[in-house]
């Protein structure tokens, strides 16, 4: 059975919490080059660039 961490999720209002919320991860698939294979591409971007990430800017 599962159990939430109720201290993780409970933050003082007006800290992290806030602007955590504001990004987000996003993981892109890429083929390699050399050996052309897809690898995964993975990172936390702020959801304001989530396009820019995924169009490959």
């Amino acid at each position: 059975m599962a159990k939430a961490a109720k201290t993780a999720i409970k933050a003082n209002k007006g800290s992290q919490d806030e602007n955590a919320k504001s990004w987000t991860k996003v993981i892109r698939t890429v083929r390699s080059p050399k050996s052309g294979s897809f690898a995964f591409k993975e990172s936390i971007v702020h959801k304001d660039k989530v396009k820019d990430f995924l169009a490959g800017k």
